[in-house]
């Protein structure tokens, strides 16, 4: 148990090591002069869909918690979301963004509601990721392995048969039931049944979905956005049905849990897709446009979030 515990702390310097192979391969001296002198014109409109994008991200949330009958301005929901996008910047597969429960307790009492609300929203995001994946791999039918373009429809359909089992509270009770009643003792016992029915409180009926999905869908097109303008400022100049074909893979790749922020793992499927699609000596430009989007697109925001916690905290002792 130690071992594994071992081991999954330091999963994520994985990608961090990948990540640094990739600058080592490289000419570093290259890579920071297209930084520098990438076009400041292509990187405004980059930043503009940054805004953009939060809140279209805060948008597919923020409708499942008013569904959930969640009393939350949009306001208040694109603040939690800035918070909670650190948390998820700096844990493996974005988990820390399920901090978002603990400030939504705010607004519905309620900490099972507002782990629903991130688990249907996470669900649907790698939903709506798998299956921009589905048609990426259809694309690239005669570059990548067939078998990539079969897992991609297995894992949907796995998510979309967990989607409809684990968010129907019948089905899930039914399943959860041997569980609850051979592992649970006690207190954990009522406390594991409070948060249950919590969790399922104002749960979304299915025919909402849809909806969440081509928010989810809308999210993905606006956040590669951001990485076609930030690709244009470094001079990769490549139409945008490039970005939307490939991204996808790249991003699915990323949510591994062997980086932070999918750093290197993005960075080595980014480069080994473009070449594979016959774009050869962009590496350097590939990085360059990764590093960028880092900055502008993670670390940043970031750091706004850090900020937001911070006065939350500080306005919470004056209460």
């Amino acid at each position: 148990m130690e071992t594994l515990k071992k081991i999954k702390k330091f999963l994520p310097i994985i990608g961090i090591l990948i990540f640094l192979y990739i600058l080592v391969k490289l000419d570093i001296r290259k890579i920071f002069e297209e930084i520098t002198h990438a076009k400041i014109n292509f990187l405004l409109i980059a930043v503009l869909f940054i805004f953009v994008s939060f809140i279209t991200e805060t948008l597919k949330w923020f409708s499942i918690a008013r569904v959930q009958k969640t009393n939350i301005s949009f306001f208040q929901a694109l603040r939690i979301n800035i918070v909670s996008f650190f948390y998820g910047f700096i844990t493996p597969s974005k988990v820390g963004g399920i901090m978002r429960a603990k400030y939504l307790k705010e607004y519905n009492n309620n900490v099972g509601k507002g782990v629903g609300n991130f688990v249907l929203d996470k669900v649907l995001d790698i939903c709506s990721l798998v299956f921009l994946a589905i048609l990426s791999s259809f694309i690239f039918k005669d570059i990548l392995p067939i078998n990539f373009f079969y897992y991609s429809i297995i894992l949907l359909v796995v998510m979309i048969t967990f989607l409809f089992i684990f968010f129907d509270i019948k089905k899930s009770r039914f399943l959860l039931r041997f569980f609850y009643r051979k592992f649970l003792l006690g207190r954990w016992k009522e406390r594991a049944k409070k948060e249950f029915y919590s969790f399922y409180e104002d749960m979304p009926k299915k025919r909402f979905f849809f909806l969440f999905f081509i928010l989810n869908i809308l999210n993905w097109i606006v956040l590669y956005s951001v990485s076609f303008f930030i690709g244009k400022s470094v001079g990769i100049n490549l139409h945008f049905s490039y970005f939307l074909a490939i991204l996808p893979i790249a991003t699915l790749v990323a949510q591994i849990p062997i980086t932070i922020a999918g750093i290197g793992t993005r960075e080595a499927t980014l480069i080994t897709l473009f070449e594979s699609a016959g774009q050869i000596g962009i590496r350097t430009k590939l990085v360059s446009m990764s590093i960028i989007n880092l900055f502008i697109g993670a670390i940043i925001p970031s750091i706004i979030g850090i900020f937001l916690i911070f006065k939350h905290k500080k306005s919470y002792k004056h209460s």
